[in-house]
């Protein structure tokens, strides 16, 4: 297996591309490219649900960020979103950035589609990203991943693993996204061990009720599943799912992480020697290769589609303890060699 450096040197030399939104700002109806070329800024992003922080799809966005930043040496911008935010304050976000001159605008997360759709059409000199939605427009690029492929490799991990034959998948929001990690988990899972029993269960039916951003939402659902006997427990939540992998080494189980290599979060330390493995999502090579094509002048644009094909998603193998799990690393290889070569087709519900 190839860990996410792997990736992210692939995303560079990627074709088109895409990203999504969540941000904060000021408040824009004008039309144009911001600064009109003077006192140019670089890349900026707006955060999804959970922040800068979450150990995870934010902060892979953030990484992508400072690669670029410490490349280019230009000015770059990250905002926060904000409690109970409207489409309309989102709007007002990423007009704020695109009026200041940054230049490409990325929305991290599929909330910001709307927004995004609007603001483009008013600044038709900037390119904006928007990652896990498709967002038609002469100067968006749409970055989707394959997390169900990623995930059923978590499944094939999760199922060598589990001596109880029980394992749990927790999802933030019960929304179509958070579905495909549910769907490629539980294939991944069956395939390799019919016998294995997969517990699901999903935080919150909207965003706004907390279901990305509540450690104590995550901790508590966690929990719940290992009382039922789940041995290794996989999440899909975000910053919630923090609470489940302090759960998860509490009950001195495993957890499996999601987006970013977990194991290696300084945040989450304490508790690394119980995350099994992370499924992965290229986002910090996604957002660099928008921000590159930019810097270039050859804005990507339109859909990419980030896959294991690609090595756009995978799974790491930092854990010294997954090599220690008896046949684990070989079902996982064979695995993605089915995947990639067409064998093995994967479902997204």
């Amino acid at each position: 297996m190839r860990r996410i450096s792997r990736l992210t040197r692939v995303a560079v030399g990627v074709a088109s591309l895409a990203l999504a939104a969540t941000a904060c700002g000021g408040t824009s109806s004008e039309s144009g490219s911001g600064d009109d070329g003077k006192d140019a800024k670089g890349l900026a992003i707006a955060y999804d649900i959970g922040g800068k922080g979450d150990q995870s799809f934010n902060d892979a966005a953030y990484a992508g960020l400072q690669r670029a930043q410490k490349e280019f040496g230009y000015k770059t911008a990250d905002i926060e979103p904000t409690e109970g935010e409207t489409d309309a304050d989102k709007e007002q976000r990423l007009a704020s950035l695109a009026k200041q001159g940054y230049n490409p605008v990325i929305g991290v997360g599929f909330a910001y589609g709307p927004a995004m759709k609007a603001v483009a059409e008013k600044y038709p000199d900037t390119t904006f990203g928007i990652v896990d939605s498709v967002v038609e427009g002469k100067n968006v690029a749409s970055l989707v991943f394959a997390e169900n492929e990623a995930s059923y490799l978590a499944g094939v991990a999760a199922a060598k693993a589990t001596k109880t034959n029980t394992v749990g998948f927790v999802g933030g929001v019960d929304v179509p996204l958070i579905h495909k990690f549910e769907a490629g988990f539980k294939q991944g899972v069956t395939d390799t061990d019919p016998k294995v029993k997969v517990l699901s269960q999903y935080l919150t039916q909207t965003a706004e009720e907390g279901g990305f951003s509540s450690p104590d939402k995550g901790r508590a659902a966690a929990e719940g599943q290992i009382e039922k006997k789940a041995d290794v427990v996989y999440q899909a939540a975000g910053l919630s799912g923090q609470g489940v992998i302090e759960a998860a080494a509490k009950a001195k189980v495993w957890a499996i992480g999601v987006d970013s290599d977990q194991y290696k979060q300084e945040a989450l330390a304490a508790y690394k020697d119980h995350i099994l493995t992370s499924a992965l999502k290229d986002i910090n090579g996604a957002v660099f290769a928008l921000a590159k094509s930019v810097k270039d002048g050859k804005p990507l644009t339109g859909t990419q589609t980030f896959d294991l094909k690609s090595d756009g998603v995978g799974l790491s193998d930092s854990n010294p303890k997954f090599a220690e799990v008896a046949g684990a690393k070989d079902a996982v290889a064979k695995a993605k060699e089915g995947i990639v070569g067409g064998s093995i087709k994967v479902k997204t519900e």
